[in-house]
């Protein structure tokens, strides 16, 4: 048996020659892409820059370099999401529907640049210090990345009814940032008298909201995929 791997293709040609007929049976098969190691990867990578993000908000030294480290991280996302991006378009069998899979790559990669967009913010407005209420809803984002990783990784092993789970406190979660996206506008004209400071952080308030709900529309995928599958 002679066997030939066609990598740009993603299949395997297997030759099969058989005795003293000369015959040559041809089969093809489908290079299975491992899509779940791949989200495993980017939901870690999710937890990662939040977890950045927390350190940042809490302690404004170095702010550039903080920021710097952010901005590979989100650079390491957009690979990620590239690689997934690429492997659908080569792959012909996926685990779970190819809409589902594109549309979990991007939402994902839409928290990590929400993330993103607001430390940029940070820096470019030259702001001096942080607020409470930016460090709380920073430490509720990175909870929110770290149930949506889990909530991944029981996607893979095909635990659903733990998938459900972890989706009911990512809502939680969401629901709980909203509440304290409308404290922190409220507490903004009570802190800041200055409007210009007001509508700075009001920007970043908002990235910061906008990540949360792109973490319930990562949620709302996931269930989904397990209504379809389960």
């Amino acid at each position: 048996m002679i066997i030939i791997s066609f990598i740009d293709f993603r299949l395997l040609y297997i030759l099969n020659f058989s005795g003293g007929n000369d015959s040559i049976k041809v089969r093809l098969f489908p290079k299975e892409t491992d899509f779940f190691e791949i989200f495993d990867k980017s939901a870690l990578n999710l937890t990662k820059a939040a977890s950045l993000l927390i350190s940042l908000m809490e302690n404004f030294d170095n702010i550039e370099a903080r920021a710097k480290e952010i901005y590979e991280v989100e650079q390491d996302g957009d690979i990620l999401t590239h690689d997934i991006m690429k492997k659908l378009n080569k792959t012909f069998i996926t685990p779970i529907d190819r809409e589902d899979l594109y549309a979990l790559a991007s939402r994902l990669d839409d928290v990590l640049d929400l993330i993103w967009a607001a430390v940029d913010r940070l820096t470019v407005f030259k702001l001096k210090e942080s607020t409470k209420e930016a460090i709380a809803m920073s430490k509720d984002l990175l909870m929110t990345a770290e149930v949506v990783h889990k909530a991944i990784k029981k996607l893979k092993e095909k635990n659903y009814s733990h998938v459900q789970e972890y989706c009911i406190e990512i809502n939680r979660l969401e629901n709980r940032i909203d509440r304290g996206f409308r404290d922190a506008l409220g507490k903004l004209f009570d802190d800041f008298k200055d409007p210009i400071l007001i509508i700075k952080w009001k920007e970043i308030y908002e990235h910061l909201e906008d990540a949360s709900d792109r973490c319930e529309d990562v949620a709302n995928i996931l269930e989904a995929i397990v209504l379809k599958h389960a």
